[in-house]
């Protein structure tokens, strides 16, 4: 499964980015280590969808918006030291909780945090896109150059199904990857060559 493999690619890229956790990230409003709460929080919640998906037994991602937000930002007041351990040990246990599901178990139900009913399937997809991008996002050198060329072709098809409401672009495909996921970007044009508008932050 090839998310898989982009998941160990991102979670690597976003150890090395990581080795730095004071300063802002290029979120607004978030530090890096509001970034890294984030990405630990999020291991987690996917792990809820494991054990769901496993034992048939709802479990959601977050028991709520607030209390997701709430756990970040308490995550972030934690030394870098805990961030990177806490790091470390989430997307462990979620990569072997991962590999004990049977081909059966990856078929079931489970809900993502918006509410959308998808296969569990979905789950290395959804934790390779947290990995990739917020490496970039944390702003210590990762750029789109640098994530795996297929993943940028499947996260520009992804994101134009879920956004529904971008244009037609020209451009490299990092950079289309970057734009598409309101990231900045440089040398994105429409077809006639006008330079486009910036889009809202996705994921």
């Amino acid at each position: 499964m090839r998310s898989q493999e982009w998941i160990a690619e991102g979670t690597a890229l976003c150890r090395k980015a990581l080795v730095d956790l004071e300063g802002p990230s290029l979120l607004p409003g978030w530090t890096r280590k509001h970034v890294a709460a984030h990405l630990a929080l999020n291991a987690e919640a996917l792990g809820n969808l494991v054990e769901w998906a496993r034992t048939g037994v709802e479990k959601r991602m977050y028991a709520s918006t607030d209390r997701r937000n709430a756990d970040i930002e308490a995550g972030a007041r934690r030394s870098s030291a805990e961030l990177l351990a806490w790091f470390d040990e989430s997307a462990r246990l979620l990569t072997e909780a991962m590999g004990e599901l049977t081909d059966a178990q990856w078929q079931a139900r489970v809900l993502t945090a918006q509410g959308s009913e998808v296969p569990a399937g979905q789950i290395p997809w959804m934790r390779a896109r947290e990995v990739m991008i917020h490496a970039v996002d944390l702003g210590t050198g990762v750029t789109f150059a640098d994530l795996p060329e297929d993943f940028l072709e499947e996260l520009c098809t992804d994101i134009r199904t879920k956004r529904g409401d971008v244009p037609e672009v020209n451009g490299p495909l990092p950079a289309v990857a970057a734009y598409l996921a309101g990231r900045p970007y440089e040398g994105v044009t429409t077809p006639d060559g006008t330079p486009v508008a910036p889009l809202p932050p996705w994921l």
